[in-house]
């Protein structure tokens, strides 16, 4: 009789389970598709945040030697730094075919890079083309920002023009923010005599600056694409990755370039102050 059981309920069994298998492997092809598409849709973003774990993982045992190529198609390649880099071998960056830097100077109304002066110095004692960023916060006084850059730099004949680093997502109130930039540019135009750049991200400045600051020079940040979206006559610049390695820098580095060659980044620069005619 037990026997008889046995085989009665076989059948049951075997039913309950073909009963079970079709929904899982169904839910497992579903969740492979949504993983698909998932990653498909968002395999730029899922792989930039796997190399910057990685690149964190070994951030101990990194040299100051890594080197990352140079990006083809372009003569003339920089760097971007502030004090998140570090201290920096200029002589061994300069090695490295860079041509320029922008060096962090100031952030807000009160922060001062604590190695500007350093960085400001022995890039130009390397030989490198050297130009100066303030990084802007939106809700607060452009005039005031624009005071703390000036008292900061000391932009000379032969250096990079001035740079207005726009980005921050936080903010109140979009017309504030859009004149707090126009006074900040206006006013350090006025100290320097020279046009100063606009920087800032493909989707911040499409969304928020597009057309609001066209006679300004754009340095646009954007990554994981082979050629900025925008034409190439709306930039002069180009920062097309800030995970780079670059020789003399523990560390990962923003790595740009300049559109044009190198005569074109010379004409640039500060020109020089015109001497003051002899009196008669």
């Amino acid at each position: 009789m037990p026997t008889l059981m046995k085989t009665l309920r076989r059948p049951v069994i075997r039913r309950r389970a073909a009963a079970w298998r079709r929904p899982l492997l169904l839910a497992l092809l579903v969740g492979l598709l949504g993983t698909a598409f998932f990653y498909g849709h968002y395999r730029r973003q899922i792989n930039r945040y796997v190399r910057r774990a990685y690149a964190t993982w070994r951030s101990g045992h990194l040299t100051g030697l890594e080197k990352t190529p140079l990006l083809a198609g372009y003569s003339v390649h920089g760097i971007d730094v502030s004090a998140y880099q570090g201290r920096i071998d200029w002589s061994k960056v300069a090695e490295h075919q860079v041509r320029f830097a922008f060096i962090k100077a100031s952030e807000g109304v009160t922060l001062r890079d604590p190695r500007f002066r350093r960085n400001w110095k022995q890039a130009h004692a390397a030989g490198i083309y050297r130009g100066a960023y303030h990084y802007f916060q939106p809700d607060y006084d452009g005039a005031r920002q624009a005071n703390l850059f000036t008292r900061q730099v000391p932009l000379m004949p032969g250096d990079l023009p001035p740079v207005l680093d726009v980005e921050h997502p936080q903010f109140h109130d979009v017309h504030k923010m859009r004149k707090g930039i126009a006074t900040w540019l206006r006013l350090v135009e006025r100290h320097y005599g020279v046009r100063p750049i606009l920087y800032s991200n493909y989707s911040f400045y499409r969304r928020y600056l597009a057309g609001h600051f066209d006679e300004y020079p754009l340095w646009l940040a954007h990554y994981e694409v082979d050629q900025p979206k925008l034409p190439r006559n709306r930039w002069i610049i180009w920062q097309h990755s800030d995970e780079a390695y670059v020789p003399g820098i523990k560390g990962t580095v923003d790595f740009n370039v300049f559109q044009g060659n190198f005569r074109r980044l010379l004409d640039l620069r500060i020109p020089p102050k015109p001497a003051a005619s002899a009196p008669h």
